[in-house]
């Protein structure tokens, strides 16, 4: 998928950097990295594109995959001396076009740096490299009573650097927080090739100012993430019950929602799928919910009462019109959990989805809702909308045929996130922006907040060589 017209050219090295030749940055590579350096087709191939659907218009210079701290400086310091731009990529599975290479480019990917390097019990911490899954790492904290808690929808096949990367969230986030809330401290390599540590292992830290924290979500605009220390929780235990409830329309459910999070109750889980997201989620997986009503809220509780939490939101939930019914057992439960995470596959099953991100404080919920169709009726686009709507943060989904965005879809989309700010909210609540919402940063950010990050961009990387046209429009 790509937008109207192409994607800007990237900017060019610094007028003091010596010029090179791509065969020249090449030999560079291959000297000090051996086979690590991939220029193969298929693998420049996928460096292009991202899960947004996104692509550049042409392959990188190569691929080179990194094992050790030591091959991430190397590649930094022979792209600096080359004047040579560097993409730092994971795993792949970003929706907002952040990640991918393009020609004259030197994409770095950290996904073979997956190993677990720590794990403390006693300070209740992992240290591990960016390249480990979610799952990965969660099923080995697991035999040890221990727990990270960012669950993205996808955190079966999204890294850990990944998520710190973007400041990734996912269903968890109104209890348990962005993954923000569970990083301590961070290993960068910045754009020369120097290795900085920022933040604590210690539980506190005041120590000058929180680059660890400026890090989180910078997109690799400002340094590539090379080791994390993870702030753990123990492993939830006890039931976990979990609720379906079904409404007549998708503004009453987000009312709902509203009204569960104004009376204090705190549900691990609470996620909102309006009608045409339940019926497509219901043909992919089988599992028949559009019968059962028009708008679709599954909620979990956990931890101490979490029984007595879970009968307070069934309350809250009827009378605000909410049929509700407590899964019998825990495999119904888990399906219904793995129903939400199919969403994505559900909605590229109806066309090239264009799945959005954007967040609004929690009793403006249903109003974005409302906002939300008027825009797709006016505009004549699907927008299929669902929502971790224990924290405000919506996903619509503009669905349409063909792989190039159509003019009008844009539009939809111009007016949907300026109306996001509008409320209170924000153009994205974990994708990040990448390429596919630098065009609107200076809309929510203003014009002075904006300069002063491109300062701070400049001071750590005043090359311009990190992800060059990522977040900061050329």
């Amino acid at each position: 998928m790509t937008a109207p017209g192409t994607l800007p050219p990237r900017p060019g090295p610094a007028d003091h950097l010596p010029a090179a030749t791509d065969p020249e940055v090449l030999r560079r590579l291959t000297e000090a990295l051996g086979d690590k350096v991939r220029t193969d087709p298929a693998s420049l191939a996928a460096a292009r594109t991202d899960e947004s659907g996104h692509a550049t218009d042409a392959a990188p210079l190569a691929v080179v995959e990194a094992q050790e701290i030591e091959d991430v400086q190397a590649v930094c310091r022979i792209c600096t001396a080359t004047g040579t731009p560097i993409v730092t990529r994971g795993a792949g599975t970003g929706l907002a076009g952040g990640a991918i290479g393009g020609a004259g480019e030197v994409v770095l990917s950290t996904a073979r740096m997956d190993r677990i390097l720590e794990i403390s019990p006693q300070n209740r911490l992992a240290v591990v490299q960016p390249g480990i899954l979610n799952g990965t790492l969660n099923a080995a904290l697991a035999e040890q009573g221990l727990w990270w808690p960012p669950d993205p929808a996808s955190k079966d096949i999204s890294s850990v650097g990944g998520n710190i990367a973007t400041n990734a969230g996912g269903l968890l986030c109104a209890k348990y927080g962005v993954t923000r809330e569970s990083v301590l401290a961070l290993k960068v390599v910045l754009a020369d090739g120097t290795l900085i540590s920022v933040g604590h292992r210690t539980v506190k830290g005041v120590t000058g100012l929180d680059l660890c924290a400026l890090m989180i979500g910078s997109e690799g605009v400002l340094g590539v993430i090379v080791e994390c220390t993870l702030k753990l929780r123990p492993a939830v235990t006890g039931p976990v019950p979990t609720i379906a409830a079904f409404f007549e329309d998708v503004e009453a459910a987000a009312a709902a929602c509203s009204a569960v999070t104004a009376a204090h109750l705190e549900p691990a889980v609470m996620e909102l799928l309006d009608e045409q997201i339940l019926a497509a989620v219901s043909a992919h997986t089988g599992v028949d919910l559009i019968d059962r009503g028009r708008s679709y809220v599954l909620i979990q509780t956990d931890g101490p009462g979490a029984e007595a939490t879970a009968q307070a939101i069934r309350a809250v939930l009827e009378a605000n019109g909410g049929r509700v019914e407590f899964a019998r057992d825990p495999a119904e439960a888990a399906r219904l959990v793995q129903v939400r995470r199919e969403v994505h596959p559900a909605m590229t099953r109806l066309g090239t989805a264009l799945i959005e991100d954007v967040a609004v404080p929690r009793d403006r919920l249903a109003a974005m809702y409302a906002r939300i169709a008027d825009i797709a009726d006016r505009y004549d686009v699907a927008i299929p909308t669902n929502a971790h709507a224990g924290d405000g943060n919506l996903h619509p989904t503009f669905v349409f045929a063909g792989t190039e965005v159509p003019p009008r879809v844009w539009d939809a989309a111009d007016e949907l996130f300026q109306y996001a700010i509008e409320l209170g909210g924000t153009l994205t609540g974990e994708h990040g922006v990448g390429v596919l919402k630098r065009r609107w940063l200076g809309d929510e950010l203003g014009t002075d907040q904006l300069a002063l990050q491109r300062r701070i961009k400049a001071a750590f990387d005043p090359d311009g060589l990190l992800n060059p046209g990522k977040v900061f429009a050329p």
